[in-house]
């Protein structure tokens, strides 16, 4: 994606022509999800830190598919190959000091623990907190209505910046240990065309049944669902930030639900995408390679998916003791 967007951006600005990346469950349930979460920090709330818990529910086994294990596989290769080629983003102000993340982590609250998931989630939400930046009223779009100028500058205006990461979670600490195992042997044999080689060709083996390549049957599709909780923690008031070592003091714990999330979720997200891009084009940016946070966050996609089974929800809103 980084690839595309260095190596197109530019052209597609001057063209009009809108590329949008990852508009299905990576990364718009993150990206949208995290959005969501952001605004329900009312001023002078201000988040520093929002974590995302996916968690994977069924009654039967749990398969995932084949083809997002390939891509998985390849990223060990395209950031290999990236090295110091990464581009280079404007980074939001975030109130507080870098949250020290740990690798796993437990939330009595949502009742999981999690351990970090180096998905393209964070890098996407960090890209679209990065163009607010540099643009706080969102993206004008092509011919926008003064209605829709106003709505835009409106949903931006209530868009908090926080730092973000994903977990994948589990009721289980056993099952942290095994996620690590796996991570590991992906990242050590996908630096190798031999190694990706034996990914690729025996993927049941290396996840531990995790993925193959017929993918989950029907079944095992229809019983399977996702919550992505996102726990944010941050300040009641922003000024506390500014107190030096002040911790944050207030908890706001959000989630998006939905069914399974490779062959039912994704081709929902895909569709209501395209029939953004496709009845609203006048509201959208004129032209670029942008994430769907970016482009959809100011449509109407949210309420496009709660019709069609996604989610959104706020959990509760707490004070956290010092």
């Amino acid at each position: 994606m980084e690839r595309v967007e260095r190596e197109h951006h530019a052209r597609a600005v001057a063209s009009g022509a809108l590329l949008v990346s990852a508009c299905g469950f990576d990364s718009v349930p993150a990206e949208m999800g995290f959005l969501f979460h952001s605004r329900q920090w009312v001023g002078p709330a201000r988040p520093n830190r929002v974590e995302a818990y996916l968690g994977l529910e069924s009654e039967r086994r749990i398969v995932g598919n084949f083809g997002t294990f390939e891509s998985a596989v390849m990223a060990v290769k395209d950031l290999k190959e990236m090295g110091q080629s990464r581009i280079d983003r404007v980074k939001p102000k975030i109130p507080g000091p870098p949250p020290k993340g740990e690798i796993i982590e437990h939330q009595k609250k949502i009742g999981l623990w999690g351990v970090t998931l180096p998905s393209a989630d964070a890098t996407l939400v960090g890209r679209t907190l990065s163009i607010v930046t540099e643009s706080p009223d969102g993206l004008p779009g092509v011919n926008e209505s003064a209605e829709m100028v106003e709505k835009r500058k409106a949903f931006w205006a209530s868009v908090k910046p926080a730092h973000f990461g994903v977990k994948l979670g589990s009721k289980s600490l056993l099952h942290m240990f095994g996620f690590i195992f796996i991570g590991m042997i992906i990242g050590l044999l996908g630096r190798t065309s031999f190694g990706r080689w034996l990914l690729l060709r025996y993927p049941s083996i290396f996840t531990l049944g995790g993925f193959s390549k017929s993918g989950p049957s029907e079944e095992e599709i229809a019983s399977a669902s996702f919550k992505m909780w996102f726990v944010g923690r941050g300040f009641s008031d922003e000024s506390l930030a500014a107190q030096g070592n002040t911790k944050p003091d207030m908890e706001i714990i959000t989630r998006v639900m939905g069914p399974e999330m490779g062959y039912v979720t994704t081709p929902i997200i895909l569709v209501q995408c395209a029939l953004v891009l496709l009845s609203q084009r006048n509201n959208l940016p004129k032209g670029g390679v942008y994430p769907p946070g970016i482009v959809f966050g100011a449509t109407d996609l949210q309420e496009r998916l709660q019709q069609n089974g996604i989610s959104f929800d706020v959990i509760s809103k707490s004070s956290l003791s010092s």
